[in-house]
């Protein structure tokens, strides 16, 4: 087809219908760019131990966890016959009970027609996803399963007169009370004899802004040589290592939400998980691509005496 004569009658009507033609083959250009997904954090690896993840392979296998008994100590008077005790280890049962999985189909025509690596990109996804939602499983349920000197408002196993708040009665907690109630929770493991180094605290995000403000902003007071206010750090407070979460708990405490906020120590929870399925099929159905993935993984709170629930809400 031959260009329109310049001078030619009808020449810019035919010009913008050679273009608007034209139009057809030109590829839309999408951005290698693509706008940053934000996911929410995930604490579960850093508040667990994974001591037993390589003994399980699939959905439904069972993990003996055995238990150090406790040695009887007696008085000792000379003359006296000793009688010997039999130590029994009991064993704590890990069932790789639950499972998640994903699936979803990738065209060959989008394929074909991206610069990008779909199928790379949406797994990558997938994984984010899955750790978002087994976090959001763990953390919605084992605040449950702490010693019952660990909770409430007669918590402590010696004292047992420390309020950490309980369902009807959250406490109101702001920057002027928040170390107080960090403090608490310290103390309540300080009884059940719960070592030192190791200890984790999970906050909601308003819960970490409100120590942002507090008395901590000065970094005298910490010892750091510039304030958590000014480089966002929250690092150790009273033993414990801070984490962020955006997963945790929640109830409404007429028309407020109260928080289940969780303190402790890695040796409390133990939690096992492994991807046993990761596959790509043709589809039967259309041209294009396959995906589906398996995570199964169990969790259980073998020690609950090395867990804290902390129950409030913002004041």
């Amino acid at each position: 087809m031959g260009l329109p004569i310049a001078n030619g009658p009808n020449y810019a009507n035919r010009t913008v219908s050679a273009k608007a033609a034209d139009s057809r083959f030109i590829p839309e250009l999408w951005s290698s760019k693509l706008n940053v997904k934000f996911y929410d954090s995930t604490v579960l690896a850093a508040i667990s131990n994974t001591d037993y993840e390589g003994e399980i392979s699939a959905y439904g296998d069972k993990v003996h966890i055995r238990t150090v008994p406790t040695i009887q100590v007696y008085n000792y008077s000379k003359g006296k016959d000793l009688t010997y005790d039999t130590p029994e280890s009991t064993s704590v049962e890990l069932v790789i009970d639950q499972g998640k999985h994903f699936n979803f189909t990738c065209d060959d025509v989008d394929k074909h027609q991206s610069d990008l690596n779909l199928m790379d990109m949406w797994s990558n996804d997938a994984s984010e996803q899955m750790k978002i939602a087994i976090d959001t499983d763990v953390l919605g349920s084992i605040y449950g399963d702490v010693a019952a000197e660990n909770t409430g408002a007669t918590a402590g196993k010696i004292s047992g007169n420390i309020n950490l708040g309980a369902a009807g009665a959250p406490l109101s907690v702001t920057k002027d009370n928040i170390l107080d109630y960090i403090i608490d929770c310290g103390t309540v493991l300080d009884e059940q004899n719960v070592p030192e180094e190791g200890r984790f605290l999970v906050l909601p995000a308003w819960a970490c802004g409100l120590i942002k403000k507090s008395e901590l902003k000065d970094a005298s007071i910490t010892g750091d040589g510039t304030s958590i206010a000014r480089n966002g750090r929250l690092g150790m407070i009273d033993r414990f290592t801070v984490y962020k979460s955006n997963l945790l708990a929640k109830t409404d405490e007429t028309g407020t939400d109260a928080f289940h906020m969780l303190a402790g120590h890695k040796t409390g929870l133990t939690f096992a998980s492994q991807m046993t399925k990761m596959e790509t099929l043709r589809n039967p159905n259309r041209f294009g691509d396959l995906m589906r993935g398996l995570q199964v993984y169990g969790y259980e709170v073998i020690k609950p005496e090395a867990l804290v629930h902390f129950y409030g809400k913002k004041g």
